[in-house]
């Protein structure tokens, strides 16, 4: 499925270590883990060629061979290039976008995935379907944590809140934010790509994107509306509870069954090692 519109372009943010996985990322870092046979990086990569990205660029880090290695110059015909991060031990996730800036400002929308949601291709295309500045989004559930948002009437980002529980749910409708994103070529230009560079410049050096979608949509310079998902598949890969959610989640057997119950921590499956 092809869309229409100047979306060819991805940036893919997958320095980081992956602590909270080990042992899972001892040997292979976080993007490279399966779920359910497949690298969760490759799973991004595969639904972006199906709605037509051609060139993605790939921010590594920790255990960066491992991923150039995987997945190549070329991937299912998405010509792929790389930025590094040297310091990707102690930095966050925005500065890892600003090291692909200069993707950023090529024009153009990109669309902007985290290296560590696993995810189906309905999610890219709802957030591919609407105009603008998009975030796919879904209901923050009790067994979840960290950013969640609250939605206007209209269906945008009204806020970002950090480090959300299951008790921040009775102030108000929150839903978690799911990392696959598309900004327009205008907003990167002229908000984004400078919010990123004041942040470093700053030496705000593990700020989060979240933390700086937060302050743009706050301060109004940003209009950032919700790809409301709830109904589709997807989960963000932090620890092995989470591993072993996504895996029930997108197990074929357990189709339209969405939101298995909490996982008890089992002694760990031979997954992948």
């Amino acid at each position: 499925m092809h869309h229409s519109f100047t979306t060819t372009r991805a940036v893919i943010l997958a320095a980081g270590l992956g602590s909270r996985l080990r042992p899972f990322t001892d040997k292979r870092p976080k993007p490279l883990v399966w779920v359910r046979g497949t690298p969760i990086l490759h799973n991004a990569l595969h639904h972006l060629a199906q709605v037509g990205i051609e060139e993605a660029t790939i921010v590594v880090g920790y255990r960066k061979e491992a991923i150039e290695r995987s997945c190549g110059s070329r991937f299912h015909g998405i010509e792929l290039t790389y930025a590094e991060s040297s310091i990707f031990d102690r930095t966050g996730s925005a500065f890892s976008l600003w090291l692909a800036r200069h993707v950023l400002q090529q024009g153009g929308d990109v669309v902007l995935l985290e290296g560590d949601v696993f995810f189906e291709l309905s999610v890219l295309e709802r957030v591919l379907a609407l105009p603008g500045d998009v975030a796919a989004v879904a209901q923050f559930e009790a067994h979840m944590s960290g950013t969640g948002v609250v939605l206007s009437d209209t269906g945008r980002v009204a806020e970002f809140r950090t480090n959300q529980t299951a008790a921040d749910l009775a102030h108000a409708p929150l839903f978690k934010t799911i990392n696959v994103m598309r900004f327009t070529a205008r907003t990167l230009r002229e908000i984004l790509v400078p919010a990123l560079d004041r942040t470093v410049a700053a030496g705000n050096m593990r700020a989060s994107v979240e933390q700086i979608l937060g302050e743009l949509v706050t301060e109004g310079s940003i209009d950032l509306r919700a790809a409301v998902c709830d109904d589709l598949r997807w989960y963000e890969i932090d620890d092995e509870q989470d591993l072993r959610r996504a895996e029930l989640i997108f197990d074929p057997n357990l189709r339209g069954q969405l939101r298995p119950p909490a996982v008890p921590i089992c002694p760990p499956s031979p997954l992948a090692t």
